[in-house]
């Protein structure tokens, strides 16, 4: 099959560090971006991609925002979805009666209430800096300047609070959003509508199907892209629903498994 696209999740699949990509991934990545378009897939802000894209020097393609929720081509904007200002609110209060915080995020904007450990950590890992504000000041804000609501919510807690209050997220508002549970003490809430295969599908060119995309990741979230592309790739770290869907396995992302894989198919 020939590919055109070659897209890649970053945590845990294309960075072999928290915040990095290796020389050999750069260099497996300069080999073949003259005949694939190298789009990076995230649900990371945009400043928090755009310093990765000058490392590979693929500043001139599109990314993949907040799982989809927004699509860029530099400046020009493919696609923007929000979850509500009025769904946000709703679990605000359902958040604060089991003490998890919350990160609020729309384009290269992130709000958080409090400084702690995880906040740090994607501080240094992501190169981005949030505002410090109470998350009602953040609602009014956005309902001053007419944004319509976050492109991505982040819940954080502790491994109980996570448990106890996924499920009553899915109950409550499965029709409007996609709960994604990153890890024991994280939850992300993305759009209802959008995910990261949808994203792809807007950037297809004339003549272009999902049969010419080659996709790597390791999380739920990267699930759909995986199973619909031409040709899914789940690094070996990657969840076991994920390896069980994919065309291919390659090794760890601590491993270069994405350049790898380029090294040796493509």
């Amino acid at each position: 099959m020939s590919y055109t696209l070659l897209c890649s999740d970053l945590d845990g699949t294309l960075l072999s560090t928290k915040s990095d990509v290796s020389d050999f991934t750069i260099s497996e990545i300069a080999r073949i971006k003259d005949t694939l378009r190298i789009i990076l897939v995230s649900a990371r802000m945009p400043k928090a991609m755009r310093y990765l894209q000058k490392r590979l020097n693929i500043e001139n393609q599109a990314m993949v925002c907040y799982n989809g929720a927004l699509v860029l081509n530099g400046v020009n904007e493919i696609t923007s979805v929000t979850i509500p200002i009025s769904i946000l609110k709703s679990i605000h209060l359902l958040a604060n009666s089991y003490n998890i915080k919350l990160g609020l995020y729309y384009k290269d904007e992130w709000y958080v209430e409090v400084h702690s450990e995880r906040i740090e950590k994607e501080i240094k890992y992501t190169k981005s800096t949030p505002e410090f504000k109470a998350t009602s000041e953040t609602f009014q804000d956005w309902e001053t300047r007419k944004i319509s609501g976050a492109h991505k919510l982040m819940l954080m807690g502790t491994k109980e609070t996570c448990n106890a209050i996924f499920s009553i997220l899915e109950e409550k508002f499965h029709h409007e959003i996609a709960i994604y549970r990153s890890n024991d003490t994280l939850i992300e809430l993305a759009p209802k509508l959008v995910s990261k295969l949808t994203a792809i599908q807007l950037l297809l060119s004339e003549g272009e199907t999902l049969a010419n995309v080659v996709a790597f990741g390791d999380n739920y979230n990267d699930f759909d892209m995986l199973k619909h592309v031409g040709c899914g790739v789940a690094v070996d770290n990657a969840r076991e629903t994920l390896k069980e869907i994919a065309n291919h396995i390659t090794a760890k992302n601590t491993e270069d498994g994405v350049a790898k894989f380029i090294k040796e198919y493509l």
